[in-house]
């Protein structure tokens, strides 16, 4: 049997790592003042999210279709105002500038108030948390190889709702909370993710979601109309094809508007629904309050009045943001994102060498329990159990820093590894 001693691992500092190697030459006043820099929270989130303005602006990661959208209206609103609105104010009236001017900073206010507002993003659990729910979870399961129970039913105005278990994001969900596959986030009230403005839409920007479609949809009707009418009163001398040509502008604003102003007042009538009822898309789609699921089956979160609902929806306070996106890292805190070691060559062979002729029987589950900032609890499967008659015998390993323990209790025949380490890497004891 071969016996493989511990040694410390070289590891080399990694891509968001301010660790430098002893061989590295001596850094500058510059980057040592970067180094000494205290990292944001924001700046090791674990969602799929970019952040501008040192974490005050939060979107979404996908924003090619936020720029579509973005283009089409400055482009079309700036043909408007540069080919359509001096004839219209030389022969009608100088009001149809200023009303298009309004409606037009309405809507990119709207707009980017809901493409970089915090829809509603919970925080993940801490590992204690996640621990701790873990444990409750684990005691209330019933006897037997039956897993338990992965929800949990609370009443609401009398009626039940079930609130489901996140993997992701380590804990119970709350009501109307969803989890976003594509930003990686629980959002509270949420009602789906919008490509087209690149953002989630949830309990704290749902209001200018639709207040910006429901400005939308008047201006895209303003300058078709105005389209029209200016295009109605050149053609009277010269006719429609002759005014076609003579300004090409006015005829690709009457296509865009045209092809756009029906999905726009379609989407602005389904949302004038749900605001109406207290409904979200994502609750409409799924039916989770409709007479096919259940005959006595009613919406909990309706105030019975259309005028409440939509003064709960669009007029209520604006909640605060729960997560601490400009807050400081802990400098002893290891973060897993940024702050990752990668692993020299010669680690990996001495690591690979060390583990032969050793007879590793199975694996074990282990949490990592890392106290982060990050609030999220990553699972990992590491080989370290080892047939009894391997005394003196251990299995090197290459370990990530952090401190592991393991998920079940210590069986017969096999030997409990517990890794401790720290930013440099001490050696692990078992």
């Amino acid at each position: 049997m071969n016996v493989c001693e511990y040694r410390q691992i070289a590891l080399g500092p990694g891509p968001g790592s301010s660790a430098t190697s002893q061989a590295q030459p001596p850094a500058s006043g510059k980057q040592q003042q970067q180094q000494r820099r205290r990292r944001r929270k924001w700046e090791s989130f674990a969602g799929k999210n970019r952040f501008f303005c040192d974490g005050r602006l939060i979107s979404g990661r996908q924003s090619s279709a936020f720029y579509l959208t973005l283009g089409l209206i400055v482009g079309t609103s700036g043909l408007f105002f540069g080919f359509d609105c001096p004839y219209l104010t030389e022969n009608l009236t100088v009001a149809i500038p200023i009303i298009a001017g309004l409606l037009f900073v309405f809507v990119l206010s709207t707009l980017l108030h809901t493409s970089f507002t915090d829809p509603g993003i919970l925080p993940r659990s801490t590992p204690d948390e996640a621990a701790n729910l873990e444990k409750q979870i684990d005691n209330s399961g019933g006897s037997g190889y039956r897993p338990p129970p992965r929800t949990k039913e609370v009443l609401i105005n009398e009626q039940t709702v079930k609130l489901k278990y996140c993997f992701s994001c380590k804990m119970f969900r709350p009501p109307r909370t969803s989890h976003c596959s594509l930003c990686d986030n629980c959002v509270e009230r949420f009602d789906h993710h919008c490509p087209w403005v690149g953002n989630c839409v949830g309990k704290r920007n749902y209001r200018f979601f639709y207040m910006f479609l429901l400005s939308l949809s008047f201006l895209t009707a303003f300058i078709f109309a105005c389209v029209i009418t200016h295009l109605a009163l050149r053609s009277q001398n010269v006719g429609l094809l002759n005014t076609l040509q003579e300004t090409p502008a006015s005829a690709l604003e009457l296509v865009v508007c045209f092809f756009s102003v029906w999905s726009i007042l379609g989407l602005s009538g389904f949302h004038t629904y749900l605001v109406a009822s207290n409904l979200t898309t994502n609750e409409d789609i799924k039916g989770s309050w409709s007479s096919k699921h259940s005959d006595e089956s009613t919406n909990p979160y309706s105030y019975n009045s259309i005028f409440t609902n939509c003064c709960a929806v669009l007029c209520g306070p604006m909640p605060p943001s729960l997560i601490d996106r400009r807050g400081f890292l802990d400098p002893d805190t290891i973060q897993q994102s940024g702050g990752q070691h990668n692993i020299t060559q010669e680690a990996k062979m001495e690591a690979n060498l060390c583990d032969q002729g050793l007879n590793v029987q199975g694996s074990m589950l282990f949490y990592q329990s890392v106290p982060t900032s990050l609030y999220q609890t990553s699972l990992c499967f590491v080989n370290k159990t080892m047939p009894e008659k391997s005394d003196g015998a251990v299995i090197c390993a290459i370990v990530p820093p952090g401190y592991f323990k393991s998920a079940y209790s210590q069986g017969k025949g096999t030997k409990q590894l517990i890794f401790q380490a720290t930013r440099t890497v001490s050696s692990p004891s078992a």
